[in-house]
């Protein structure tokens, strides 16, 4: 494949715009042209995914928005609760399937027109969940014929469609450039595998098999994220994650209240929630998302949100949130050394119960003292992911 021409570049403005490769091609174009931002997150998604699949040894699943995860999980078995929070209790769900289905879950609002991306071929119950879903792409190894077919008719023939090949090997380097100076690094491929667990500094010092994987799930993530970066993930999947940011306790409150609500949007009483029939699923999931988040609507919102509940009988109160929350146990993985102990004592509100990070802050004892003060389990790393 020579250039591929794109629909334009970052912005509609920007053409005409074209994708050279240095060696060989990592993907084919089955369905659809890409635009520039549609690449990055598609590679980005592709590497995320087949790290995973390597790590833990189940298919693996990404939902990529704005060169950032929305979400990543592995392919776990979804439970009655949480398959009634993604409204998918009725749908016939694969492993891979499931994947998908749990990594756009994790923050429903932020995955709303993604890149899409799993480790393994994509079969008709995966096909059947992306063509209901608001979706600009995805990447696969491979796929079934029927379900082939069924993406090709999404968006009226206009879904892309790539193929992503596993046997060409990612490079030794990486480079951009930017205002006509190129630069280049090797590329961060250096892995982080169970022995970092051993580097435990907290009195608490037990990493469970069910927090080493959300920990390996959560901090693989952040390898593939904008950084300042923090990741909180439970059950197999990230529930939240805070990028972009320039400072880091931002991005613990950004990830910790995207955590928040996706403990709560099982609570019973968001699951019972009844809306007006005219309200499409987009619509019923910003619903609930505004109902968890009602203090922080202003008085139109309010009114608009009550009028779609057609059961409305008021909003959960502060002890609610708190024992619901209090029931969870999930993981925090941080990109860089946390400066302060405020990361800790946010984290700690959204039941985090594991930490790993790098270390190497001037902090670093008030960060273990914090971490005894809670009874959270923290090792480090010694290895910055920053990725820009």
């Amino acid at each position: 494949m020579s250039d591929l021409p794109l629909r334009y570049g970052i912005n509609p403005h920007q053409k005409p715009a074209t994708a050279s490769a240095i060696g060989e091609w990592p993907f084919e174009v089955l369905n659809g042209q890409p635009g520039y931002i549609n690449l990055l997150d598609a590679l980005s998604s592709w590497n995320l995914v087949r790290e995973l699949r390597g790590a833990l040894g189940q298919p693996a699943a990404a939902s990529f928005k704005h060169v950032s995860p929305a979400g990543a999980a592995i392919g776990m078995p979804i439970g009655e609760r949480l398959a009634r929070s993604y409204e998918v209790e009725r749908l016939e769900l694969s492993p891979v399937a499931s994947a998908y289905v749990r990594a756009r879950g994790g923050d429903l609002v932020s995955a709303y027109g993604d890149f899409a991306a799993v480790s393994d071929v994509v079969d008709e119950p995966l096909a059947r969940f992306l063509r209901r879903e608001v979706s600009d792409g995805i990447i696969a190894p491979g796929y079934e014929p029927a379900a082939l077919e069924i993406l090709r008719r999404k968006k009226a023939g206009r879904y892309l469609i790539l193929q992503g090949d596993p046997d060409v090997p990612p490079p030794t380097a990486e480079s951009r450039d930017h205002f006509g100076v190129r630069l280049t690094q090797p590329l961060d491929d250096r892995q982080i595998d169970d022995a970092v667990f051993d580097q435990a500094v907290t009195e608490a010092r037990e990493f469970s098999a069910a927090a080493r994987r959300d920990l390996a799930v959560a901090t693989i993530a952040l390898r593939y994220t904008q950084s300042n970066s923090v990741c909180v993930a439970a059950d197999g999947q990230v529930i939240g994650l805070g990028a972009g940011q320039q400072s880091r306790i931002h991005c613990t409150r950004l990830a910790c209240g995207k955590a928040d609500r996706w403990m709560l949007q099982q609570h019973e009483r968001v699951l019972a929630l009844e809306f007006e029939s005219t309200l499409k699923r987009p619509d019923r999931v910003a619903a609930r998302e505004q109902y968890i988040a009602w203090i922080e609507l202003s008085p139109p919102e309010r009114e608009r949100l009550q009028a779609q509940v057609t059961n409305w009988s008021g909003p959960l109160s502060d002890d609610e949130r708190r024992e619901w929350i209090g029931g969870f146990r999930n993981v925090l993985s941080h990109d860089a050394f946390m400066p302060f102990r405020d990361n800790v004592d946010r984290a700690q509100a959204s039941a985090v119960r594991h930490i790993l990070q790098p270390g190497g802050s001037i902090a670093d004892d008030d960060t273990t003292d914090a971490c005894n003060q809670y009874g959270i389990a923290m090792a480090l790393t010694g290895h910055r992911l920053f990725r820009h």
